[in-house]
């Protein structure tokens, strides 16, 4: 069975990491992206020139439609997924309660959480052996904030990632007998440039400094979790919660 990998948020940061290492490992990839286009077809580039297989897909994976739009692309361009990573996220507005508005919850929640739902519907469909599937894997990236709470100005994006970790545990009962394996990965604090947007340089200090291993992790390092989570080195690994945040 050929193995095709659709990981969301993929233009850059830890969902680009995993991208390529996957197609390193074999896998026909789906650079899935939401407004960059220049970006995801980069990384769509480099894993080509290296002789893999990958595509480039916009789809804002927030909403339903576009998420349907997103796996029957692949099923025409590279075959039914086999492997799905929920990696899209957005950390939204770094405003107090208070101040947070109902479109700063429905982008926050829709992209974090809700695209969950879309894309994890759409892969059971394709996976699920009552739907004539063979099974698959399924990585949700969460994150650490959901344990803690968050920073001070990012208790939607922390609540939006608690989210994350109901609906893996969930699904994994719903999914497993149909021979899909569902988890989830809650990376720390990463080098990406995310951070610009929440504190840039500084911040990375601040985080860094109170890390036990004192430093951020990088893309790579999140990446390798996903792809051991994904692969069959994991095959009894199934409903978990793995942090890879150096010990934060």
């Amino acid at each position: 069975m050929n193995k095709v990998l659709i990981v969301t948020g993929a233009g850059r940061g830890i969902g680009a990491a995993i991208a390529r290492m996957g197609a390193r490992e074999g896998y026909a990839v789906c650079v899935n992206y939401a407004t960059n286009q220049a970006a995801a077809e980069g990384v769509v580039a480099g894993i080509r020139a290296q002789g893999c297989k990958a595509i480039a897909v916009q789809a804002d994976v927030g909403r339903r439609d576009e998420t349907r739009r997103l796996f029957e692309t692949v099923d025409r361009e590279l075959g039914t997924v086999t492997a799905l990573v929920n990696n899209a996220g957005i950390t939204g507005p770094l405003e107090p309660v208070e101040d947070l508005d109902e479109t700063d919850l429905d982008r926050i929640f829709g992209v974090n959480a809700f695209s969950l739902f879309w894309c994890c519907g759409e892969a059971v469909r394709r996976m699920a052996r009552k739907h004539g599937g063979r099974g698959g894997a399924i990585v949700n990236v969460g994150s650490i904030a959901a344990r803690y709470g968050g920073m001070s100005g990012m208790v939607a994006y922390a609540a939006s990632k608690g989210a994350v970790d109901s609906f893996t545990l969930g699904l994994a009962k719903e999914a497993g007998p149909e021979g899909i394996r569902v988890n989830c990965l809650r990376p720390g604090t990463t080098q990406t440039d995310i951070l610009s947007g929440i504190g840039g340089d500084e911040l990375a200090r601040r985080v860094a400094a109170a890390t036990p291993l004192g430093r951020l992790g990088t893309p790579d390092e999140i990446a390798e979790a996903a792809l051991w989570l994904l692969s069959d080195r994991a095959s009894f690994t199934h409903g978990a919660i793995v942090d890879v945040s150096g010990g934060r």
